[in-house]
């Protein structure tokens, strides 16, 4: 097993997710390799240190029986069929917003950011941006194709690495608007997962990564250079915590 084959693979090891033949071979490799053995350690660390910290809130017992309810009334209506169904999907996004962001808003807070607004109007555009038509305005997974497209769209060069060596595959950028600022939004997948990487000019000192999770979804933010990054993905924090440290390595 080569080191490319052993790598492509952490991650699935960590998740127990090899089959018992693929997971000896990874793990022999492991035993002959340092540095692959270095990396799985670091992966298994980020992935030790994000658990610790992720924060879980329930909605209120008042929201869960006012959407029920609301539902319920809808469901009634003498609407046809194709409206109820429509207005059930619209509905459930709307709630999935709410409270995911609501969530994800108070666990920021909790920790004392200054950016907690912020990162509910991200998680807000992250699940907007999974319904159909609305996650990327131009498609391609050659950087020199997403990139000059923002040329002009926004104040910045948005950091566009190419990170399908790592199995994060670009897919194309959007535009958006977060905190009152035109934010360049660069588009990644892992597997089914997307990854969305939002910029914009921000002033003051650099930070280190921090991240919050809730109801499934994770949001890792930092700023570098003049530049705020939040990361928003549904992929498990272990990875996400990878692409992560991938992205702003390479970035300016």
């Amino acid at each position: 097993m080569t080191c490319d084959d052993a790598r492509s693979r952490l991650d699935a090891l960590l998740d127990g997710e090899l089959s018992p033949s693929d997971a000896a071979a990874v793990q022999q490799h492991l035993g002959e390799c340092s540095a692959c053995a270095r990396a799985f350690e670091e992966l298994r660390a980020a992935s030790h240190w994000l658990r610790e910290g992720l924060v879980h809130y329930q909605a209120p017992d008042v929201l869960k029986a006012s959407i029920q309810r609301a539902l319920r009334e809808q469901q009634t209506a003498a609407r046809p069929r194709r409206t109820v169904v429509r207005w059930l999907m619209l509905a459930a996004a709307g709630v999935a917003i709410a409270v995911a962001s609501s969530a994800i808003t108070y666990a920021v807070a909790r920790r004392g950011s200054r950016s907690a607004s912020v990162a509910g109007e991200v998680l807000a555009s992250h699940i907007r941006s999974l319904m159909p038509g609305h996650l990327i305005d131009v498609a391609s997974n050659d950087t020199h194709n997403v990139k000059p497209w923002f040329d002009g769209r926004v104040n910045l060069s948005p950091a566009v690495p190419p990170l399908d060596s790592a199995n994060f595959v670009l897919v194309g950028g959007r535009l958006d608007y977060v905190d009152s600022h035109a934010a360049a939004v660069v588009v990644y997948r892992r597997r089914q997962h997307v990854i969305n990487v939002y910029s914009w000019p921000e002033s003051g000192a650099d930070e280190a990564t921090r991240q919050t999770s809730s109801n499934g979804y994770h949001l890792v933010y930092w700023r570098r250079a003049g530049i705020e990054y939040w990361a928003a993905s549904d992929l498990n924090p272990a990875e996400l915590a990878q692409f992560v440290a991938l992205y702003a390595r390479a970035g300016p």
